[in-house]
């Protein structure tokens, strides 16, 4: 761990230095208040310096297309989220089948990796459909591309999964087979600071 944070101090891993990662975060969110209100940004940065391993996830999250902003996805004011705000899925995050499960299962055509595989190596969490239904009150998101969203275990056991996406200007939310795995279909993160 102390690798790590030696890490962030200074450069994110694989990305911005975290100087310019902080300027950027600043910069959308001054420029999207609508997401946050009543937050300051120095309350922001006071967690964020005192947490670089949230630096780096935001760093992944970032260089990936995801475009992370603060965000009030829920009632309780104490908790800092950050959650993907790009107008569609991550860029950088598609292609991906649903889980390790779903990835192991494919005989052949496998995808590289698997979205709640790849979430959970960068200390990173899938929405959940509540999540995501309250991002989409905050703005447009996904109307040309769709997500997977945290799945309850239940219908995971039976082998489907849940990804929305945003049409007709209404939110929708659907089921696949959870080893399938679409260009158009990513995954958008969260992170608790």
């Amino acid at each position: 761990m102390a690798d790590r944070e030696n890490k962030t101090e200074g450069m994110a891993p694989g990305g911005q230095a975290a100087g310019a990662l902080l300027q950027t975060l600043q910069e959308r969110f001054d420029r999207h208040m609508e997401r946050h209100p009543g937050l300051t940004w120095a309350a922001v940065e006071q967690r964020l310096k005192a947490r670089p391993e949230a630096l780096a996830a935001l760093d992944f999250m970032e260089r990936t297309g995801g475009e992370p902003d603060v965000v009030s996805l829920t009632e309780s004011g104490e908790d800092i989220l950050f959650a993907d705000c790009a107008a569609e899925s991550p860029s950088g995050r598609r292609s991906l089948c649903y889980d390790r499960a779903a990835l192991d299962a494919r005989k052949e055509n496998k995808p590289a990796h698997s979205a709640v595989g790849l979430a959970e190596e960068q200390g990173l969490a899938l929405l959940d459909e509540e999540q995501y239904r309250a991002l989409q009150r905050l703005g447009q998101f996904d109307r040309k591309t769709s997500s997977w969203v945290l799945t309850p275990n239940a219908m995971r056991k039976l082998g489907g999964a849940l990804f929305c996406d945003r049409r007709y200007e209404r939110v929708f939310a659907y089921h696949n087979g959870a080893d399938s795995y679409y260009a158009a279909r990513g995954f958008r993160a969260w992170l608790k600071v």
